[in-house]
């Protein structure tokens, strides 16, 4: 009895294991049939997601378009971008921009900067370029889409006219006390050399403080230097002396925006029908240009 009782009980559990494997292959190819349908979307949607970043990157000249307006970050820094005695921004610079925002039939306004926070403005669109001599530094050609260099420069040393002939290199600088332009490649140098300095908000701020005696020295654009200190400038009693390196000027927008190109683009041609030289000219910084 025992024997007879075993036979239907045995077929039963090979009948309970067949269904379970039969169940699971049909979950498994259900499941390779999902990641299948799933990876089949991924692709599908992929050239989408492209075509979106694709356009998302083209899209700083269709936004900048659309409101009418190139908002452009600035600091006070004659010749470059200073106020006239109405108030309107001038220099080279600033009437270049101007240039820029009537060839893409936008106004263009100017907004003053806290120089150190240049990229942070940039990227929240508070401003679309900075477009105010700005050195071409690793920092700032990693963080914007620049244009191409435009200008020549170099850091220069401002001290009081009386004492010029005491620093004359390098090694005579050690103990003096400098003023630089927070963010800036005068603070830069400044720290390269491990000179004692104090950031300012910007380059004229620490032509003040050397005027004033609260400095010693000033590390400065030479562009700047050369249209702001010595005879018949508003700094008589100061001077340059050392040149600390050499550099070049660009523009800088978010990265990825399409309107580096069309800067670059834009400063051919000026520089092709003379228009940059002429406006260079105007603020006596035309030795200092660079081939377009």
């Amino acid at each position: 009895m025992k024997k007879l009782t075993l036979f239907p009980l045995a077929l039963l559990l090979s009948l309970s294991l067949m269904a379970c494997k039969s169940q699971t292959s049909s979950d498994s190819e259900a499941e390779v049939s999902t990641v299948s349908e799933s990876a089949s979307e991924e692709e599908a949607s992929a050239p989408e997601a492209a075509s979106d970043a694709g356009a998302a990157q083209e899209s700083d000249m269709a936004y900048v378009k659309e409101k009418g307006t190139l908002v452009v970050g600035i600091t006070d820094f004659e010749p470059m971008d200073y106020k006239d005695a109405n108030g309107e921004w001038i220099g080279f610079d600033a009437d270049m921009a101007k240039a820029f925002g009537e060839s893409l039939g936008v106004a263009v306004e100017f907004v003053e900067i806290d120089w150190d926070n240049k990229i942070m403005e940039l990227d929240g669109k508070t401003i679309d370029c900075v477009w105010n001599g700005m050195t071409l530094t690793a920092e700032v050609t990693s963080s914007m889409e620049c244009s191409r260099a435009y200008c020549n420069n170099a850091q220069v040393v401002i001290v009081p006219a009386d004492v010029a002939d005491q620093y004359q290199d390098e090694a005579s600088l050690s103990g003096l006390t400098f003023a630089v332009e927070a963010g800036s490649a005068g603070e830069e140098q400044a720290t390269l050399l491990n000179l004692t300095c104090t950031p300012v908000k910007a380059q004229s701020d620490a032509l003040m403080e050397v005027a004033a005696g609260t400095s010693d020295a000033a590390i400065i654009d030479s562009l700047m230097a050369a249209a702001m200190v010595g005879e018949g400038t508003g700094y008589a009693d100061l001077t340059y002396t050392i040149g600390l390196n050499s550099e070049e000027y660009g523009v800088g927008f978010r990265k990825g925006s399409d309107l580096a190109a069309a800067l670059n683009d834009f400063f051919a041609a000026s520089y092709a029908d003379g228009s940059m030289t002429e406006c260079a000219e105007t603020y006596g910084v035309q030795a200092a240009i660079v081939e377009q």
